[in-house]
């Protein structure tokens, strides 16, 4: 946690239809919004057959970082987040759009999943909309997913992710923007099918009010007042005449609806065609629509880092609740950890101190979930647990870079796995996983009063440990242990002396 909170922060969602960026000033932990910027870049419509988004595309999106990048290059790290949905999760080589994205930005873009992005939305709407008692399901159509929700308060209780968005739908059933009543009906069934295996999940006897958030959710309720269809938000009476007069037109240019922006008419029916099939299967009859979604979600969610309510914290403690971690032998590892850091001082990472004792002792407090699982080879299933569950708070980034360390935490330890981690953690990570299998080590007999005053050096590839005078002695199967370990960090390119 920063000294001081900074005094303007920033978020920004790299959307599949659209690019939103908020900057807020931040004062006693109250934001007041000083820029919106928006721009429809529908990276959706660039990936090809195969998953790789195209170059045409990629310039068009990197053209809009810029922009954005002007606003906030200059922000400091921690009061800005940036985050990567549907398209950035699908595409084969996001990994080179974002080198080229954080460089125009000058900030790192975390790519979240889709029961993430629900979490985020969820939040965004429940800020927007103040605290009630009412169970609200909240619906956000995006370019590549949609997203559905229930919760009250700002408790998301049921969140799902499904693989239909926008641009998905509209280039898939209106191509070119040639609309007809049988690809309407196709996208329909479409959007019921996806909508099958949740719908008992979502109907409506599960929840009191409905809230929509998405820029087609707003349009559709912009076209639907202003052509008098509903006068109450959404509706479903208001939806079959809309559906009526898109079936009506063979072309999206023939549409004619007052309040909808040039821009959205060529998503404009594949957004339609999800909302009608969601009134239909899940028993919906009015909808709400609310300003909140994904952008303010990510602001609510970094204030919660920049005011020490960390979310992903709370996760860390669930998921070892789930899998019945040993709560007493992951504090001895995490006093060890901190009796290290101690030692190597506040200097010890630079910039990324903070984030490197975060994710060591989240490392510490997971590295043996996978024991529920199987006992042989636990720190595998562990791995696999951390980079594949749904880690409420963290990104996809931080998943696999917190998987890795778990991963590494015990027998060989593998340079390469780092490598492909992203700047500086492919250095930064294998530092931290050397000081978390040495913790481990110290505590290999699970007793409480086991560690004994070691001193320890740490620079560069070279670790010295200096234990009380003929402590060694009186511990063999921790000296054994310190003679293997050293063999494997040597095979990693550690040099391990031990006295």
């Amino acid at each position: 946690m920063p000294k001081k909170p900074p005094e303007t922060v920033a978020a920004v969602d790299l959307g599949s239809n659209s690019f939103h960026m908020i900057v807020c000033s931040l004062t006693n932990g109250n934001l007041q919004t000083l820029d919106r910027l928006k721009e429809m870049v529908r990276l959706a419509s660039g990936l090809d057959k195969r998953n790789y988004l195209d170059i045409e595309t990629q310039e068009r999106a990197l053209g809009c970082l810029e922009r954005f990048g002007q606003r906030i290059r200059n922000f400091s790290p921690e009061s800005v987040r940036i985050v990567g949905t549907s398209t950035l999760r699908q595409a084969k080589n996001s990994q080179q759009f974002l080198e080229k994205a954080e460089k125009a930005l000058n900030h790192p873009i975390h790519i979240i999943s889709g029961i993430e992005e629900a979490r985020l939305i969820y939040q965004g709407v429940a800020h927007s909309l103040g605290s009630n008692a009412n169970l609200r399901l909240v619906m956000d159509i995006g370019g590549g997913s949609t997203e559905y929700i229930i919760g009250s308060g700002d408790t998301p209780r049921v969140k799902e992710s499904t693989p239909m968005g926008c641009v998905v739908v509209s280039n898939a059933f209106f191509s070119e923007g040639k609309l007809s009543r049988s690809a309407f009906t196709r996208a329909t069934l479409f959007a019921e099918q996806q909508l099958e295996p949740i719908q008992k999940q979502f109907q409506r006897k599960n929840w009191d009010e409905a809230i929509g958030a998405s820029g087609s959710l707003k349009a559709i309720d912009k076209v639907l007042k202003a052509k008098g269809w509903s006068n109450n938000g959404i509706t479903l009476e208001g939806l079959e005449h809309l559906v009526a007069h898109l079936n009506q037109c063979g072309h999206v240019n023939e549409l004619n609806l007052p309040d909808l922006d040039p821009e959205r008419l060529p998503v404009f029916p594949g957004g339609v065609a999800i909302i009608y099939a969601t009134f239909k299967s899940l028993g919906i009859e009015q909808m709400t629509v609310s300003d909140g979604a994904l952008r303010e979600g990510v602001i609510q969610d970094l204030l919660g880092r920049l005011y020490d309510h960390d979310i992903r914290s709370a996760t860390v403690q669930a998921i070892a609740e789930r899998y019945h971690v040993d709560k007493d032998h992951a504090a001895r590892v995490k006093r060890t950890i901190g009796y290290v850091l101690n030692q190597l001082g506040e200097d010890f990472g630079g910039d990324n101190h903070e984030n490197m004792v975060q994710f060591l002792n989240w490392a510490a407090e997971l590295h043996e979930i996978g024991q529920d699982i199987a006992h042989s080879h636990y720190h595998k299933h562990s791995a696999y647990i951390v980079e594949n569950g749904d880690f409420s708070g963290f990104s996809r980034q931080d998943q696999i870079l917190l998987s890795t360390i778990v991963r590494s935490h015990r027998r060989k330890l593998s340079r390469s796995l780092f490598k492909e981690l992203p700047s500086p953690w492919n250095v930064d990570a294998i530092t931290l996983t050397v000081i978390l299998r040495l913790s481990v080590l110290l505590h290999r007999n699970r007793q409480e009063n086991d560690k004994p005053d070691f001193k320890i050096s740490l620079a560069k590839s070279k670790v010295r440990l200096q234990f009380p005078d003929q402590w060694l002695a009186q511990a063999p199967l921790t000296h054994a242990d310190l003679i293997q370990e050293a063999d494997y960090l040597k095979s990693a390119g550690f040099k391990l002396e031990f006295a």
